[in-house]
């Protein structure tokens, strides 16, 4: 096997019906590279495969799914094969254990309607047992157990987030728009503030035709009495917003700022918000809808006197 660079590894086993589609799943949605089923003799080939050019997952941590509908499984050879990655190679392998009582998997079973892999023709009470005993050594081998016994599927999710993201895995991916009402609500947005409450550089001759992107249009805005503290109370309440958007395993969260032509202050507060979040340790993207639009008095609002 040619050398691969270390990789953080966890192996995902435990009994059938116990959650494993979830916490694969939930790895996945908060960044993890998942592979599901591969054959053990396939594991060496995948860590030594090269990735397409710019593709990161080089730099993210493997989740391997396997179980006793896996080819090939045989978990002392599974253990064997833990210690061989680990000082051979110096991957830092982690064993997940999902447990369940035989009572719950029968119910879940049962509600289903589907057969346990090692029951197709008996029971499933049967295959239970003869599974629990084939995994006994990797359930001693796993530094990992959940049981979800007593746990819904969201609950299993959540605890897989709170367990396995990490600061730079399982952020949302976090966009800040802004855009005008006069042109209608942006559809994707999940928080929209109104930003037609501060004073309209528009009506300011010297200043209409420039943006929020410029210095001496942000400065008409910012003296707005009402800027500062607007400013705060919005910059609070999305830095709490956003850990538990992450907590509930939200992908994407896009917060837009509307104001009637879309081109002075909304595109301003758009852009000092996303600085604000950036020196707070989130990475927005910046979008200005209605930037490139043509400026028409019609549509303003009426100016300040």
């Amino acid at each position: 096997m040619p050398n691969s660079p270390p990789k953080d590894i966890l192996l995902v086993t435990g009994m059938s019906g116990a959650g494993k589609s979830t916490v694969l799943r939930t790895l996945e949605d908060i960044g993890w590279e998942v592979v599901d089923q591969l054959p053990l003799l396939l594991v060496d080939r995948l860590l030594a495969t090269a990735l397409p050019e710019g593709v990161d997952w080089d730099t993210r941590p493997l989740a391997l799914g396997l179980g006793t509908r896996t080819r090939g499984f045989d978990p002392d050879a599974l253990v064997r094969k833990i210690k061989n990655l680990r000082e051979m190679h110096g991957h830092d392998v982690g064993v997940l254990f999902l447990d369940c009582s035989g009572t719950e998997l029968e119910r879940r079973y049962s509600e289903t309607r589907r057969r346990h892999p090692l029951g197709a023709d008996r029971p499933a009470s049967d295959g239970i047992a003869r599974e629990r005993e084939l995994l006994a050594p990797l359930r001693r081998w796993a530094n990992r157990l959940i049981d979800t016994t007593s746990l819904s599927a969201n609950d299993l999710a959540q605890k897989v987030r709170e367990t396995f993201a990490t600061d730079s895995l399982g952020q949302p991916t976090l966009s800040i728009l802004s855009f005008g009402y006069s042109r209608g609500l942006p559809l994707n947005a999940d928080l929209v503030f109104d930003m037609r409450f501060l004073r309209n550089p528009h009506w300011i001759a010297e200043l209409r035709p420039g943006t929020g992107q410029d210095a001496d249009v942000a400065e008409y805005i910012a003296q707005d009495s009402a800027y500062p503290e607007a400013i705060e109370r919005i910059v609070s309440l999305i830095e709490m917003l956003l850990p538990r958007y992450r907590a509930e395993g939200k992908s994407y969260v896009t917060i837009a700022f509307g104001c009637t032509g879309g081109r002075h202050r909304s595109v301003h507060v758009a852009e000092h918000m996303a600085g604000r979040l950036r020196n707070a340790g989130f990475s927005p993207t910046v979008k200005h809808r209605d930037l490139g639009t043509a400026p028409q008095d019609s549509l303003e609002d009426a100016p300040t006197q």
